[in-house]
Order: structure tokens, then C-alpha cells, then sequence
């Protein structure tokens, strides 16, 4: 096992045990369940957006590239303003838990599926393109959102704001557990997927040549993304430029571009960062601003220096 890999591993365990342990005052027979359903949603929500930005990285062909960037999270405040905005607060609050994120995850996914396709199909491998396309994408989704909020009570539009950003202060162990049921049979099929993801990074052409079905493995691929991520929406809300963060940094620990390493290295930075975050912003800081805020300012900045280091160099 790499020895990196085996840092992070140590370094993920002692979070882990700062986050279940630190400041623990009250009875450990309510603390301990409430901790630990929050840390495996944590650990899950990490795993999911790692892996999905590596995979999204890797057909793009570009490091600067995440399903934020292109417009995923403008589309699930457009879904979820729009039930508000259809249904009601009433209406919207009425609907089973299960239910919702089922709603959410079926919606996400086909609407991703449509939206992601449609770019890397646009672009035709053009990065400016599909940045640029993605973008403009993005901000239209954003306007129409815009649009169904100035329309709905100020009371609805609070509960939308309130469910714009990721949170972990309460989770429902049943979203949790259907959650858990769809990701990991698509964190299994990406680990099968390991070698071919390597050809297919080398390119359309060198893929091709090796044997590889590229637009068949992009597809595959496009589809787990918006699996991984509408499932971690879906349980925790939208992550901004987390999926940026945790793989410009999972790039510096490990530059090997081996899906083999990569993979576990992003994941394990990604449940670092937002275990420990976590630990801190709550329990050494003492604040209730949610964590997914502060990552997304850092998020852009990260942004900003990928953008500009060539330039700089």
C-alpha cells in the first residue's frame, strides 16, 4: 500500500476520533448514535463528490473542471424552487422524506444526464467550448431560479435559502441508509473501472487505438458522476466547489495519474477536509455557519490559482 495512502488513512482515523469525541458532554447513549450517523454522512457525502470529480475531470480532460463549475448545483436549487414554487411550503413540507429523495435523486440525474451530454457532445472536445458552454449554461439555470423566487411568499423563499447550502447538523438515518443503498454499488462500479478510466484519459484518439470505446466509456462514466453527485445532493445539498478543492489537493499529495491511486487519495482527502472542517468550525470555533460557505470561498480561490498558474509560471 502507498505510504501516502497510509497517511491519510491515520490522519482521516484521528479526525474521526476528534469528531466523535471532542467536547462530548451529555449522555454517550444519545451522543455516540447522533455522532456517528452524522460522521457516516460526512465519510459518505466526501466519498462521492471525490470520486465524482475525478471521474468528470478525467473524460474532460481537464483538471480545472467539476460538476459545480458546469452548473449541477444551479440545477438542484432550480428543482427544489420549483417544487416550492409548484406545491407550496405546505405542500413541499408534506412530502415524505423517501419521497423527496427519490424526487430529487431521479431528477438530478436524468436533468445531469441531459444537461452534461449535451455539453460534452456541444464542445466535441473544445475545453474553452465546454467551459464557456457550461458557464452560460450555469447562469441560465441560476436566472430562471431567480425568477421562480421572486414569485414565491418570502416564508418559501427562506426555505429554499436555508436548503441552498450543504448541512450536517441533523440526518435522517433513513436518507442516510437509501443514500448508502444507491452510492456504493456506484463507488463499486467506478473501482471496477480503475484501468479503463487510465485509457480514457489518454484521449479520444490513444483510447481508441488501445481498444477502448471512448463516447461508450464517457457515457458510462457521465452517468456515475451524476449518480455520485445527485445522491450526495440529495442527502446533504449542494457542495459548491468542494469536489475542486479536494482533487487539486488529492493531485499534489499523489501526481501519479493512476486512477488506482487517485481515487482513494481524493476520497480520503475529501473525508479529511470535511470530517476535520467540520470538527473545528463546530467545536473549536464555535460557529454555525455552515461549513460548505467557507469551502466555497477557499473553492474559489483554488479556482483562480489553477486558472492563472500557467500564466504566472
Amino acid at each position: 500500500m502507498d505510504k501516502r495512502l497510509v497517511v491519510l488513512t491515520g490522519l482521516l482515523v484521528l479526525s474521526c476520533f476528534a469528531f466523535m469525541t471532542f467536547d462530548a458532554v451529555g449522555s454517550w447513549d444519545f451522543l455516540f448514535p447522533f455522532r456517528l450517523r452524522r460522521l457516516a454522512a460526512l465519510l459518505l457525502v466526501g466519498v462521492c463528490l471525490a470520486t465524482a470529480t475525478v471521474l468528470f475531470q478525467t473524460i474532460a480532460g481537464n483538471r480545472i473542471l467539476t460538476p459545480s463549475i458546469i452548473g449541477f448545483d444551479a440545477l438542484y436549487i432550480m428543482v427544489l424552487t420549483s417544487m416550492v414554487h409548484t406545491l407550496g411550503a405546505a405542500g413541499f413540507a408534506a412530502i415524505p422524506a423517501p419521497v423527496m429523495f427519490a424526487i430529487n435523486l431521479a431528477g438530478m440525474t436524468v436533468l445531469g444526464m441531459v444537461l452534461f451530454g449535451v455539453l460534452m457532445i456541444g464542445a466535441k472536445s473544445d475545453m474553452i467550448k465546454l467551459v464557456l458552454t457550461g458557464i452560460v449554461m450555469g447562469i441560465l439555470l441560476r436566472s430562471l431560479t431567480d425568477f421562480l423566487q421572486r414569485m414565491i411568499d418570502p416564508n418559501e423563499y427562506q426555505m429554499v435559502q436555508a436548503a441552498s447550502f450543504a448541512r450536517f447538523t441533523h440526518v435522517d438515518p433513513g436518507l442516510l441508509a437509501l443514500t448508502a443503498v444507491v452510492s456504493l454499488p456506484a463507488l463499486v462500479l467506478v473501482w471496477r473501472m480503475r484501468f479503463r478510466l487510465d485509457v480514457l484519459a489518454l484521449g479520444t484518439e490513444v483510447s481508441t487505438g488501445l481498444g477502448e470505446n471512448p463516447q461508450r466509456g464517457q457515457k458510462q462514466v457521465l452517468a456515475l458522476v451524476c449518480v455520485l453527485v445527485a445522491s450526495a445532493t440529495a442527502l446533504a445539498g449542494p457542495s459548491g466547489l468542494f469536489g475542486l478543492i479536494v482533487t487539486a489537493l488529492a493531485y499534489l499529495v499523489a501526481p501519479a495519474s493512476r486512477h488506482a491511486v487517485i481515487l482513494p487519495t481524493a476520497a480520503l482527502v475529501a473525508c479529511i477536509v470535511l470530517v476535520a472542517g467540520q470538527t473545528v468550525m463546530e467545536r473549536v470555533l464555535d460557529l454555525s455557519t455552515p461549513l460548505p460557505v467557507v469551502v466555497e470561498m477557499l473553492g474559489g480561490l483554488v479556482f483562480l490559482f489553477l486558472v492563472l498558474r500557467r500564466y504566472i509560471r
